[in-house]
């Protein structure tokens, strides 16, 4: 279970306990002169020759097998069996002190009106800046005087419940006091090298021919050795319907795909599979790459403009009655967009607004609460698509639960940019049991979930796992 404990206020979640809970083991056959570290015959590989893919780069083709037998080698004896079971890297979630960021060494803020902000809108501060003698003055625009009237309205709730969840953490030891468990110079973690860019490949597959009598068909990966070329990954949702862990590889790196998940690795101009599919979904969660200041500025992520969002074929995938969740940041601006444009044109209404709050193994904010740079909370916005008399709900039968506003989610956030926390259990209650699940913009896989977006592997490269002793 990710839910340590539930209060009125929300829930306390164990982000790194749910991923340890899927049964992330791998069948593997083993020969008594091979090393255990390595894959063996769970994966082969062939190279298919791509024009816009160097020689060295490509890894074209895998055959996916799960065998429980024990096949004869080349000299007539036996390969072993063992299971090979992961784990999430611990350190990815070992965030035992608030975020600190750089300007805040830098730079000593002197406000110059006496005004509080919670009770008034400050209109000018006077920064003083360490080694400058001449003081700026800056103005807030209006998103800015925007976003501090909401976090005014929101404070006390995001404060109060948050503090609720921490106590019963700390009661539990699921937190504990910073000192209790001192930084013993811990190591830098060594991150996977971005030699397979997801996104990159999303766009070379797009300069692969179409296979039109393929496209409505599902890519299953099955016990028997099925032989398969990235050109049909890129054509079809792909399903692991296995009770196991399987690998794939792409550009020369490997990811597990736990049982029971399926995803589509694409971009937003390639989501006719999706459509083709023919599911349609009572859960989807969306994280969309909202444009920002931050992401501008680099060019590590990419993001979308609303009206591209807006082109999302929400219609065409959701249920009748689905629950829509999109994670949106802070901007009052993205916030409106959903409220009053976006989800009115999937003829989405809004019922909830929800908040992550982030905070570190000791129960403290990630950020000071009323920080003025970045907030220790995200938003998620709950809708439900607007039924739809002509069209019979799935479960009709099945009574869930009304969805109560300003709840919050508390939990430790992955130290990976924008690995957010599972939904799954904190939606149980608002949900029909044995529906179809979607998440959009995804950049991991879950079981019982189909997942979709350029980035949908990322964080299941077989890097961010730690590999314990097999068994035979």
């Amino acid at each position: 279970m990710s839910v340590v404990h539930q209060l009125s206020a929300g829930w306390l979640l164990d982000h790194l306990s749910f991923i340890n809970k899927i049964n992330y083991q791998l069948h593997q056959h083993h020969e008594p002169c091979c090393s255990k570290n390595e894959f063996t015959t769970s994966i082969h590989f062939e190279s298919l020759q791509m024009d816009s893919v160097s020689s060295s780069g490509a890894c074209a083709a895998f055959i996916a097998s799960d065998s429980t037998t024990k096949p004869e080698n080349d000299d007539g004896g036996n390969y072993e069996m063992f299971t090979q079971k992961f784990v999430f890297r611990p350190e990815l979630f070992d965030v035992t002190k608030p975020y600190i960021t750089p300007s805040v060494h830098k730079e000593c803020q002197q406000n110059n009106e006496k005004e509080d902000l919670m009770n008034g809108v400050k209109k000018e501060i006077s920064i003083s800046i360490i080694g400058k003698k001449r003081k700026r003055c800056v103005v807030f625009n209006q998103g800015e005087l925007d976003a501090m009237e909401y976090h005014t309205k929101i404070r006390e709730l995001i404060l109060d419940g948050s503090l609720q969840l921490i106590r019963e953490g700390l009661k539990s030891g699921f937190l504990y006091p910073l000192f209790e468990k001192q930084d013993k110079g811990s190591k830098p973690i060594t991150l996977p090298l971005d030699t397979c860019n997801l996104s990159e490949l999303c766009e070379m597959a797009k300069h692969l021919p179409s296979l039109n009598e393929m496209e409505h068909q599902t890519l299953q990966l099955v016990e028997e050795d099925t032989s398969v070329t990235e050109q049909d990954l890129f054509l079809r949702v792909v399903e692991n319907n296995s009770s196991f862990t399987k690998v794939i590889t792409l550009m020369g790196q490997k990811y597990l795909l736990p049982p029971k998940s399926s995803f589509l690795l694409s971009d937003i101009s390639c989501m006719q599979p999706l459509l083709n599919y023919r599911k349609t979904f009572d859960v989807i969660v969306i994280d969309p790459p909202w444009q920002n200041k931050s992401v501008k500025r680099s060019n590590r992520y990419s993001y979308l403009s609303p009206l591209q969002i807006k082109q999302i074929p929400i219609p065409k995938l959701a249920a009748p009655n689905c629950l829509l969740v999109t994670w949106v940041t802070n901007r009052q601006k993205h916030l409106r967009f959903i409220k009053e444009e976006l989800y009115p044109s999937w003829s989405v209404e809004v019922v909830a607004e929800w908040h992550w709050v982030k905070i570190t193994n000791s129960g403290e904010f990630v950020f000071p609460l009323d920080s003025p740079h970045k907030k220790p909370y995200e938003g998620l916005i709950l809708g439900r698509v607007q039924e739809k008399a002509a069209l019979p709900l799935r479960n009709a039968g099945v009574n869930v639960l009304p969805i109560p506003d300003h709840k919050l989610i508390v939990s430790v956030p992955c130290t990976l940019h924008s690995h957010k926390p599972p939904l799954a259990e904190v939606l149980k209650d608002y949900i029909k049991p044995d529906g179809e699940y979607l998440e959009l913009f995804a950049r991991n896989l879950q079981p019982g979930w189909t997942s979709w977006g350029n980035e949908v592997l990322k964080f299941q490269h077989v890097d961010y796992f730690i590999a314990l002793e097999s068994g035979s």
